[in-house]
């Protein structure tokens, strides 16, 4: 969750009530922390080839909760991913929400925002 708090125009909000927190950019959801079964899971936006070869590379990736399971996944807990790729797969999805808004309204832009260090931050 921290990942997400660190990316630009971010903020958090609980629109579905207790136990779903959703972090957006300028009002657009970019990652959904809740509980699945008692578990709690985070649930990314990605684009489709990106989700289904994440899915198939990676065990405690799933199709995205109560969401379109093409163009999201949910990170269980559990298995082997690496704090940095989480990391990275949270920024991704920022990034593809904030490509989604009007060039004036985006806080970065989506084209070289990894060029520069905000990648490398610390604080999942």
């Amino acid at each position: 969750m921290g990942r997400a708090l660190e990316l630009p125009a971010s903020r958090m909000e609980m629109p579905f009530g207790p136990g779903a927190e959703v972090a957006k950019v300028l009002g657009k959801m970019f990652l959904l922390l809740t509980e699945v079964k008692g578990v709690p899971v985070v649930v990314l936006k990605a684009e489709p080839r990106d989700a289904e070869a994440l899915r198939s590379a990676h065990p405690e990736i799933t199709p995205g909760y109560h969401m379109n399971k093409r163009h999201w996944i949910t990170l269980n807990p559990g298995g082997a991913l690496e704090e940095d790729f989480v990391r990275e797969l949270v920024t991704g999805s920022y990034l593809l929400v904030v490509e989604t808004l009007p060039r004036s309204q985006r806080p970065v832009d989506p084209q070289t925002f990894l060029s520069t260090d905000h990648s490398t931050e610390s604080g999942a």
